[in-house]
């Protein structure tokens, strides 16, 4: 990349084979360069200091320090961008999911079982880049907060063919999470796709049931959308709106990667769309890239309400910004807005 600089990464990890694994599979990138590389959070706060890296991979189960301490300690006293890469064990899902509320921008499996050599190779540069654009501002590790008083369910209530559709990427669990917390228990059914892999979709979902008003799960093929309850899209497959006998319905399945994403957001968008209509709000949350972009203007041109994050509230603007360019959002608020927009939007629909 002539004229550019490139974006400095450090590898951390106490496996040899995985430092030179990561190491290859970013070194033929030309925006990308390896700095260097840590077996342990020791050594790598001597090397952030010396190298001066824009973003960080960061393992989990480590020796001397685990990943998740030293990652606190780090947004407390250092706060940069970090890639967090973890097992695909169910311990370190929830490990994982912690680590992105303590302030890890994103997450990205080791190859093991499903999850091949090959996927990584062509995940963790679009990782990197994400990370590298974070907004890292109040990024320092907090206790989650108590949630607050709900948002107002509108006076005349909703149709019960009412769904709520919300898409979002790099800094997006939090993002949902905050969105989510102050929903009325009384709310439309809601769909969700979040860029996560495999096995984190569950324990993020998890985390959520345990935080929520509402009842939170990962989706299963067949599922009912029903009011008071959110679906999270499963990591590595599509999710789906369907109307099966007057009710709502996702179907999970695989399918070929949309903007290089599986769960894509467009995916999901296109069927509320084509299935709910102008029934249908929908949500763009932080993220890098433009899944969801297209999939948000059919959306609103079938008659659906649009809400879009905005830039100030963002982690990156990528998504949201795709969506505002093409025309496809009705109104950019910020994140704490959100929640209240959606449940007033759902009285606008019962209204026309």
């Amino acid at each position: 990349m002539r004229g550019e600089r490139k974006i400095k990464v450090l590898i951390v990890d106490d496996s040899a084979i995985v430092r030179k694994l990561l190491a290859e599979c970013l070194e033929s990138e030309p925006d990308l360069e390896v700095v260097g590389t840590a077996p342990d959070p020791f050594v790598a706060r001597d090397k952030i200091l010396s190298l001066r890296p824009d973003v960080l991979t960061l393992d989990i189960e480590m020796p001397r320090m685990d990943g998740l301490t030293f990652l606190k300690k780090l947004m407390r006293f250092h706060p940069m961008p970090v890639v967090v890469i973890s097992s695909l064990a169910q311990s370190s899902g929830k490990a994982a999911i912690e680590a992105l509320q303590s302030g890890a921008v994103e997450v990205l499996a080791k190859p093991g079982g499903p999850y091949s050599v090959g996927e990584l190779k062509r995940e963790l540069p679009l990782k990197i880049r994400a990370a590298a654009q974070a907004r890292m501002v109040n990024r320092a590790v907090e206790p989650v907060a108590a949630a607050k008083a709900p948002a107002p369910v509108p006076a005349n209530g909703f149709s019960p063919m009412s769904i709520i559709a919300i898409g979002a990427s790099t800094g997006g669990t939090e993002a949902i999470r905050e969105v989510l917390m102050a929903m009325p228990d009384a709310s439309p059914g809601i769909v969700v796709v979040q860029h996560i892999p495999a096995v984190f979709s569950a324990a993020f979902a998890n985390r959520l049931n345990d935080l929520c008003r509402i009842q939170v799960r990962e989706a299963a093929d067949g599922d009912r959308v029903l009011p008071g309850h959110a679906l999270i899209a499963p990591g590595n497959f599509h999710m789906t709106l369907r109307n099966l006998g007057g009710e709502y319905r996702v179907a999970v399945q695989d399918g070929e990667r949309v903007c290089y994403q599986r769960p894509s957001v467009d995916v999901l968008f296109d069927s509320v769309a084509e299935t709910a209509g102008a029934d249908a709000i929908g949500a763009i949350l932080t993220g890098m890239g433009a899944d969801g972009a297209k999939g948000m203007l059919k959306m609103k041109r079938a008659g659906a309400r649009t809400v879009a994050q905005d830039e100030a509230s963002c982690v990156v603007f990528g998504m949201p910004h795709e969506a505002i360019k093409m025309g496809a959002v009705d109104r950019v608020l910020p994140l704490n807005h959100i929640a209240a927009e959606l449940m007033a939007l759902c009285a606008v629909a019962v209204r026309r």
